[in-house]
């Protein structure tokens, strides 16, 4: 079943070429089906780059999803155009009165600031409360996990010596959750970032579970109440060529950068990089569109706030 997507939205001719499904808002509303509501939160400053990824992998499933776009009421996007933003994009205010299946928080170019320094820190922080009452599942990706983290359990951030850059290899101990089912036991994910979260930290609160790690790029994948929240650390949305665009844009600004870890043949920038993540990123989407939302979300929507934990216990 394809994503229900607004119309004219540029994602759409993206992934047509790639011949994804999308389904537009006009042909949609001829379908007698209840789609599952997702938010997706997207805090990228290159939105369009970032629709794209997101829905690609939101695509590979029977599901019929409908997809809001959210922006920050007090946060101008720089890399987009205000005609894009204020076709496709709501605030928080036009959507905390209803209530959604999932929500996807995105990561931000602004890890090096302290939380509390970012812009709309505030009203980032009001839609993370709201969603624990409003959403059934939530997922949180590279500085939106540090910042979840951060507000919810008190996870601090700490800076690295050189940036987190490539492909790396985790394994994780809870196989038998559903989030994980049709893995291998070793599976890659992208990290791009400048500050980390520490296991020890992880270790301190109750509430979590780091259920997937690296030996190099540290805990891959935390989860909170039995499911309704998972940190990623990293990004398994990136297309092929995310962190080759990152790169070469860092080496022509002169800024300090490495070779992304595991990604080009050879560790050769001239050639085209390996994609060693795809098939796990889709799985791990379609697991947590599947047993975490679709299966857990109540059909009538104003029940949510009378949910509590998810039935999936480790």
């Amino acid at each position: 079943m394809p994503i229900n997507v607004p119309d004219q939205l540029p994602a759409i001719e993206i992934l047509e070429k790639e011949n994804i499904f999308i389904m537009n808002e006009s042909r949609a509303a001829h379908q007698d089906i209840r789609p599952l509501k997702i938010i997706i939160v997207n805090l990228m400053p290159i939105k369009i780059t970032t629709e794209a990824d997101l829905i690609r992998l939101l695509s590979n499933t029977p599901l019929q999803v409908e997809i809001e776009f959210l922006k920050m009421k007090g946060h101008a996007s720089k890399h987009t155009p205000e005609a894009h933003m204020k076709a496709f994009y709501k605030t928080f205010d036009q959507l905390k009165g209803k209530n959604y299946d999932g929500i996807i928080f995105t990561g931000a170019p602004v890890e090096t600031l302290p939380f509390e320094e970012v812009t709309y820190w505030k009203e980032l922080t009001e839609i993370f409360d709201w969603a624990q009452k409003h959403v059934t599942a939530s997922l949180y990706i590279c500085w939106a996990a540090q910042a979840g983290l951060y507000h919810h359990f008190g996870i601090p951030k700490y800076p690295l010596d050189e940036k987190m850059f490539g492909v790396f290899s985790h394994t994780t101990n809870h196989d038998k959750l559903p989030i994980f089912r049709g893995f291998d036991d070793e599976f890659f994910i992208p990290h791009s970032r400048h500050t980390e979260v520490r296991q020890t930290d992880i270790d301190l609160v109750p509430e979590l579970q780091t259920i997937a790690s690296s030996p190099k790029s540290g805990p891959g994948i935390i989860m909170a109440r039995n499911g309704r929240q998972f940190f990623l650390t990293g990004h398994s949305e990136y297309s092929r060529f995310t962190l080759d665009t990152e790169y070469k844009r860092d080496v022509k600004k002169g800024l300090p950068i490495h070779i992304p870890e595991n990604y080009y043949p050879d560790n050769n920038p001239e050639k085209e990089p390996v994609m060693r993540w795809k098939s796990h990123a889709n799985l791990l989407f379609s697991n947590w569109l599947n047993y975490y939302v679709y299966q857990e979300t109540p059909y009538n929507l104003d029940d949510i706030s009378n949910r509590d934990e998810l039935l999936f216990h480790i």
